[in-house]
């Protein structure tokens, strides 16, 4: 399934991917998704952000009151019992504390006890929201680092034969192409990128290397609405632009603007 034409589905499936509760093979797949496809990433990261915030968003809240009074109830029953035990017993062994000592230090140690449990709960999300941070960052740092394909064309010989693979990148202003088939010039010829506009005459994007996969420097008003490509054999080095191909066109494509 395309999530790019459900986005609805795709922010239930962020969503619970955040929260933990898509599992198993559902969630490996979507995990798959992000690798692969930036809008799924995006979508994943907005909503880890959300999560994450919710921390900051928690009020502190104060004991019910019904929590005091058991606890006075206690303190109560246990100084009656001490109480009790002083009648039945008038002295007190030496060393031992009396029975409102005994209470006090008893709740002086669940006082510290609930103190040292706040501690913890604080420190472990501080710690969760600083490595949830950190996740959010790797993942920006990723997103931003992906190329963003916004015009693609695969070129073709007279053969109908695939044989070069040119997509743009308006982020970086990067032409890069493959080549796909098993083309090669010789020594003494070069390649070279041409723009076919609507009107006017071919404007050349560069002269290729005989490396299997480069790139080309270009701005987006080199292909804008440029609907073809096509590449010529050319001297060494290439010819200057404005006399156009001079040798034999190999290869030729329609460019296409992705919507997505």
């Amino acid at each position: 399934m395309n999530l790019m034409k459900h986005p609805e589905l795709l922010d239930q499936l962020a969503a619970a991917h955040a929260l933990g509760t898509l599992r198993g093979g559902a969630r490996r797949r979507f995990e798959a998704m992000a690798r692969e496809q930036a809008p799924v990433r995006a979508a994943a990261l907005v909503w880890q952000s959300r999560v994450a915030s919710m921390n900051e968003l928690q009020a502190p809240s104060e004991p019910a009151p019904a929590v005091w009074t058991r606890i006075e109830n206690l303190v109560r029953a246990d100084n009656d019992q001490q109480a009790m035990a002083a009648a039945r017993a008038p002295t007190t062994p030496p060393g031992r504390p009396g029975g409102w000592l005994r209470s006090l230090a008893l709740w002086r140690g669940a006082t510290a006890a609930g103190a040292l449990a706040t501690v913890l709960a604080v420190v472990t999300a501080v710690g969760l929201r600083d490595n949830l941070g950190a996740r959010i960052s790797e993942l920006q740092a990723q997103l931003e680092a992906t190329p963003q394909v916004e015009y693609v064309a695969v070129l073709h010989d007279d053969q109908a034969s695939a044989s070069m693979l040119v997509t743009f990148d308006p982020k970086s202003r990067k032409l890069t192409l493959q080549r796909v088939s098993g083309f090669q010039e010789a020594s003494d010829k070069s390649l070279q990128l041409w723009a076919l506009p609507p009107s006017g005459g071919p404007r050349s994007l560069g002269v290729l290397g005989q490396e299997r996969l480069l790139q080309l420097a270009a701005g987006e008003g080199d292909v804008r609405e440029v609907p073809t490509l096509a590449i010529s054999l050319e001297p060494k080095g290439g010819v200057p632009s404005e006399r156009g191909p001079t040798g034999p066109v190999l290869f030729k494509g329609a460019l296409i603007q992705k919507m997505l």
